[in-house]
């Protein structure tokens, strides 16, 4: 099985602090991977190693196949879709959404003088379609809802049909109704056999989407536990790396981690 994405060793480093601290990971084609962890974790320290915005202080990153430090990065980019709160802050409110998705064949934020042909515009649709956002299509990106960004963030990255995406977050800052509307296209987007592996960072095990395959814990910047997501998503393990008794439940392809009663706690 093809490594998407291999860590060996890896270590980050800022104000003698370190915020990973030698991670060796590796997510193979197929796989798809929840990374879970407190505030702090290392968890968005990773997601700029894995989309080639950040290099290690030390330790090798091979991604997709190409040593991190030896290959042009923006050509490495254009290979990963890549969604998270940053970039959503970057897009132009008056941009519409059919040209927000469009223009990812660019990787450019904001339509200018870039030509696209009937193929690029086809994907677009076809994308637009499988997200359920074609009615959003006129629309500017400032007038969405934060759920409607979100998805169209989703399509975005996977105009460029990429061999990896990296979701950071992406239920953050939403309702309930919103969350499981998100959580339903990533689950129909993680039980695509044929679809590019998947990262996804999240504080929560209740946005964990069915058809997700693995799971990393990390806390303080170093890896508590990693695995197939059942083994992975304990009550042992997100009780180290949490600092505190949780207790997790798993019941039709969904998880929920809570804190257990004060009289079993006293137990």
């Amino acid at each position: 099985m093809a490594a998407v994405f291999e860590l060996t060793d890896v270590s980050v480093m800022r104000a003698g602090k370190y915020l990973l601290n030698r991670i060796s990971w590796q997510v193979n084609t197929g796989e798809h991977w929840v990374v879970i962890g407190p505030n702090g974790a290392g968890k968005t320290t990773l997601l700029q190693i894995l989309s080639a915005n950040l290099h290690p202080t030390s330790g090798a990153a091979q991604i997709l196949g190409e040593p991190l430090g030896g290959v042009d990065v923006f050509e490495l980019r254009t290979r990963i879709g890549h969604t998270s709160s940053t970039i959503a802050e970057r897009v132009p409110t008056n941009e519409t959404v059919q040209n927000l998705v469009l223009s990812a064949a660019y990787a450019v934020l904001g339509r200018w003088n870039e030509e696209y042909d009937e193929q690029d515009h086809a994907r677009a649709q076809a994308m637009m379609a499988e997200l359920g956002i074609v009615a959003l299509a006129d629309r500017t990106f400032g007038t969405l809802s934060e759920g409607e960004k979100k998805r169209v963030l989703i399509c975005r990255a996977l105009m460029t049909d990429p061999e990896a995406i990296l979701l950071d977050e992406p239920a953050a800052g939403l309702d309930v109704g919103a969350r499981e509307d998100l959580i339903e296209s990533i689950e129909a987007l993680a039980s695509d056999a044929q679809g590019p592996a998947l990262v996804m960072v999240s504080h929560h095990l209740e946005e964990i989407a069915p058809g997700f395959t693995h799971a990393l814990l990390l806390a303080k910047g170093q890896i508590v536990a990693a695995g197939p997501i059942a083994q992975t998503l304990t009550s042992s393990n997100l009780t180290a790396a949490f600092g505190q008794r949780l207790e997790v439940s798993h019941d039709h392809g969904r998880f929920v981690a809570r804190r257990p009663p004060a009289r079993h706690r006293a137990n």
